[in-house]
């Protein structure tokens, strides 16, 4: 005999489906967001007030960011297999790697190890001089190790990412600013003596730290920006279908490439 695959998700019948224990058309739909849901199928409880204010804003400042790569994707798939809605998304979210999106991922695991490497008790939420002290530590030690900071740098906010200073607020506002936030915040007071440089802390790795404050394992950070993106790739893909650019974007793309000889290495520009 086969042993059972044990899962704690949902179950269905031929009368009745039950997601985590509940039924679902008369317990859940109506009385659970989204948002929530979400949170308790990862975390297998029911967020509080504030964690689910805190998670939301999380999903919000994460759904889009204009023309970015994976939208680019998404729309170009779209030109080329316009029945295929589930090609294009798949194409926007298969892009989500340490360069755009995987940020979040990077920067909860990055404060996490952090905190663990951390020998002795934390400091108080106040002691800004005890967070540095461990914040320096962690940015050295990438550092020296040849690594990028995750959460620090952003192509476009180059003075601010204005996502990170609000999901502080929110965070602080709803009581879920912990060791992950706190040491996030302290990682933008020291790295500049530090990499010599000042950088902005960006809104990917704001949002892996709540989302690591709220007591989500790093391994599922990158899930969650992708939950969040794909909102923002089906909006994308609405107005692909009402207002195309794929097929300009491709045509720009067609004319801007020169042929270059494989036994050519280098090719001027044109007068």
């Amino acid at each position: 005999m086969t042993d059972p695959y044990l899962t704690s998700i949902g179950t269905a019948d031929a009368t009745s489906i039950s997601v985590l224990g509940h039924d679902l058309a008369s317990e859940l739909m109506g009385h659970v967001s989204f948002g929530e849901l979400a949170f308790w199928l990862v975390a297998l409880r029911r967020p509080s007030p504030g964690e689910l204010r805190v998670f939301e804003a999380v999903l919000v400042a994460l759904a889009d960011h204009g023309f970015t790569p994976s939208a680019i994707a998404a729309r170009l798939t779209l030109t080329g297999a316009p029945e295929s809605v589930q090609g294009a998304m798949a194409a926007g979210l298969l892009g989500g790697g340490s360069r755009f999106l995987g940020v979040t991922q990077d920067c909860g695991r990055f404060l996490a190890e952090s905190l663990a490497a951390h020998d002795g008790p934390l400091p108080a939420a106040a002691d800004d001089e005890g967070w540095d002290v461990i914040a320096a530590a962690a940015v050295w030690t990438q550092r020296d190790a040849g690594l990028l900071v995750p959460g620090l740098g952003h192509p476009l906010h180059k003075t601010g990412d204005p996502r990170t200073p609000a999901l502080l607020r929110i965070a602080a506002e709803a009581g879920t600013l912990g060791p992950h936030l706190l040491l996030f915040e302290a990682v933008g007071r020291v790295h500049p003596e530090i990499l010599g440089r000042t950088l902005p802390l960006n809104g990917a790795g704001v949002c892996g730290a709540a989302l690591a404050d709220l007591g989500f394992e790093p391994d599922t950070l990158r899930g969650f920006a992708l939950l969040a993106r794909a909102a923002g790739l089906l909006g994308h893909l609405a107005e692909e279908m009402r207002r195309p650019a794929g097929p300009a974007i491709y045509q720009q793309a067609d004319r801007a490439i020169r042929y270059l000889p494989p036994d050519v290495r280098y090719l001027p520009p044109d007068d």
